[in-house]
């Protein structure tokens, strides 16, 4: 009883603020900007994100080792772009959603028989207060409706969707289905050594050149919002409004560097400033997966694996250390010794980083002791290895006792 008494003072509180609210907030300049109702307290509006998006003409399987999620076959029309603002940055039960952004691929043509145009199309839900968000819930669900919708987001996965999801919960509505390509963990393999750090609006900045001068921080949003509350001023709202579109078009860019770098590493090298070290041992390692449990699809395609193998030795070709390091190893185990020592010299040498040389020395002593049955070689190896350990180093002991065995072999006292 007591609780079914507080729940009916709270929604008369809250209809109350929301009347005085609508009273006394002028809302000609989100009408001006081009939003229209779309439910109680909920207002919508699409506008052409940026049109010219040039992608490959369908999407690689290898999209889904650049951006896990993506799988062969997916079509563009059937990606949904996604960002959320909140009241809060830290998530919660007490944080809500009050403005939402989603964007969709729109084909405007051919370039050419390898790529297609497409514009982007970016739709908007905006919730001006706490009583309408049972309307606005119900408007962003709309946007999911479609078989086979695959999410592009930008650290969604751990933010936007949970927010998504516990928002629905909290109003008694099923969360929606879909597949989830988050960029933000690619991002990190292809610009991590690269820039400061790895937020969206770095990335956009430093390697795309995208100008975002006026723009509103999306720390801001929070504050922002509660003012609008309060006063019903418009205008710093909008920024927040602009900001979150401008989001969804750079998350675009994103993506479409993304699936040019997937397509054809190679020319995108030229096009794209990437670290190719980076992409070169991912792309590697998950077409090359070892043992019954670590398998996966990509590991069946003869073209995908191909592709490691060629990105790995041009990356080694390029000089990259741990690519060095990883192609001797590689070409030891195919039984190439000659050429894959090569390359272990190469790790070996004094001008690359120290773990790397303590790998490629440890690979080269194992292999002078067991293959060629040479341990005085093996020693002179595992000891250069030693001396450039730290001497807190937890593998000064491993290096020690190859050392002591060795020189039993040797009758080295």
């Amino acid at each position: 009883m007591a609780g079914n008494l507080r729940d009916r003072l709270k929604r008369i509180q809250q209809n109350e603020r929301a009347e005085k609210t609508a009273q006394t907030a002028d809302l000609s300049p989100f009408t001006a900007g081009g939003w229209a109702a779309a439910g109680h307290l909920t207002l919508r509006r699409e506008v052409i994100g940026c049109e010219g998006i040039e992608l490959p003409q369908t999407v690689p399987g290898a999209a889904g080792i650049v951006a896990p999620g993506m799988r062969g076959g997916t079509a563009y029309e059937d990606l949904l772009f996604f960002d959320l603002e909140t009241t809060g940055l830290s998530g919660g039960a007490g944080t809500i959603a009050f403005l939402a952004a989603f964007g969709r691929l729109d084909r405007a043509g051919g370039a050419g028989p390898k790529t297609a145009f497409f514009k982007l199309r970016i739709t908007q839900y905006l919730l001006l207060d706490y009583p309408g968000e049972s309307d606005f819930i119900e408007a962003l669900l709309g946007e999911f409706k479609g078989a086979g919708i695959t999410l592009v987001s930008y650290n969604g996965r751990s933010f936007d969707s949970q927010i998504l999801a516990t928002r629905c919960l909290m109003n008694r509505v099923v969360p929606p289905e879909y597949r989830h390509a988050d960029l933000l963990y690619p991002a990190r393999r292809l610009w991590k050594r690269l820039l400061p750090d790895c937020s969206q609006a770095t990335i956009e900045t430093g390697i795309f050149g995208i100008d975002r001068t006026g723009d509103i921080p999306g720390a801001m949003a929070p504050d922002i919002w509660f003012s609008f509350l309060k006063s019903g001023e418009a205008g710093p709202l909008l920024g927040i409004c602009e900001h979150n579109r401008r989001d969804i078009a750079g998350l675009a860019a994103i993506f479409s560097a993304m699936m040019r770098i997937a397509h054809d590493p190679f020319s995108a090298t030229q096009k794209i400033n990437f670290d190719f070290e980076n992409f070169s041992l991912r792309w590697y390692e998950i077409t090359h997966c070892r043992g019954k449990n670590y398998r996966n699809e990509f590991c069946e395609d003869p073209h995908l694996t191909d592709m490691g193998e060629k990105l790995l030795r041009y990356a080694a070709e390029m000089a990259c250390p741990r690519a060095e390091l990883r192609y001797g190893l590689v070409l030891l185990r195919a039984k190439n010794y000659d050429e894959g020592r090569e390359w272990l010299y190469r790790a070996a040498d004094k001008s690359r980083p120290s773990p790397l040389r303590v790998a490629a020395l440890r690979a080269l002593g194992i292999d002078s002791e067991r293959r060629m049955k040479n341990p005085a070689e093996a020693l002179a190896f595992t000891e250069q290895a030693l001396a450039l350990l730290p001497p807190d180093s937890s593998r000064r002991e491993e290096f020690e006792r190859r050392i002591q065995r060795l020189r039993l072999k040797l009758n080295i006292k």
